[in-house]
């Protein structure tokens, strides 16, 4: 009696299919996964701002003011990276070039802390303030501070209007100390979200354009014109929702709740 073996294996032609599924679920699969990935970061790298806010006002209760930039372009590991630049010599200030602009890009011996007379750029100096070194998308966080609320106190400029007759003690600012840094909607005709504020900082978001890597180097600046006032070391900076040509995410230190805290803290009368 003739017995038919059947081949119990997969045919190619039933190997084609099944993969073509796969394949077909994949591609289905891949902008959810993509957009639940993107989305995450997104959440993570808001939580360590979060963190970076709570680091920078508990830096200025215990000393008395906000930590300077740390040098942008220096790698990881090497020495002062992620330290608070600072002047070597009495009266101590954040180290800067000598005012001449608010937009120079080379400071201090280029330090890539672009100065003006007013307020300094370079990035959170990590290590100063024993927090995580970079965004999500493993970027350094961009950091602007007003001079006057990072000079430490026997440096003291509170540049306030009318003078004062006697400085704070244990402050380098005090509760009528403007900020420098402006906040706006857009580059081109955008409006007021936070004028004068002490600091701000900021992740340049997915897209990473403008920002520091761990090694010292800048990813290149972008087209689109609010990344690129965020990328420019002046006094303004954009903030809205995201477009696709924007993804930037910036946050300040608003000044009624920094005074509210030195107050609180006996650092301010």
């Amino acid at each position: 009696m003739l017995i038919n073996h059947r081949n119990s294996g997969f045919t190619l032609i039933e190997i084609t299919m099944v993969m073509l599924i796969i394949v077909l679920l994949m591609t289905g699969l891949l902008p959810t996964i993509t957009s639940q990935i993107d989305m995450q970061r997104s959440t993570e790298t808001r939580k360590n701002m979060s963190d970076i806010n709570e680091a920078l006002m508990g830096y200025a209760i215990v000393n008395g003011r906000l930590p300077c930039p740390a040098q942008a372009s220096l790698a990881t590991g090497t020495t002062n990276a992620g330290l608070e630049a600072l002047t070597t010599s009495a009266p101590i200030t954040c180290a800067c070039q000598a005012a001449s602009g608010s937009n120079d890009t080379v400071a201090h011996a280029s330090n890539n802390i672009a100065c003006a007379e007013t307020s300094i750029t370079g990035v959170i100096p990590w290590v100063t303030l024993g927090i995580k070194e970079t965004d999500a998308w493993e970027r350094r966080y961009t950091y602007r501070v007003t001079s006057r609320f990072a000079d430490q106190i026997a440096a003291n400029t509170t540049n306030c209007s009318p003078a004062l007759t006697t400085p704070p003690v244990a402050s380098s600012f005090a509760l009528c100390s403007p900020g420098v840094p402006d906040v706006i909607s857009a580059a081109t005709g955008g409006t007021a979200v936070a004028s004068n504020v002490p600091a701000i900082f900021l992740s340049h978001g997915k897209n990473g354009l403008g920002a520091y890597l761990r090694d010292g180097s800048q990813l290149p600046v972008g087209a689109d014109n609010d990344e690129l006032e965020n990328s420019d070391n002046d006094n303004n900076f954009v903030s809205h929702t995201t477009t696709t040509s924007f993804d930037d995410m910036p946050a300040w230190i608003a000044p009624t709740i920094l005074s509210n805290r030195m107050v609180a803290a006996g650092k301010l009368p």
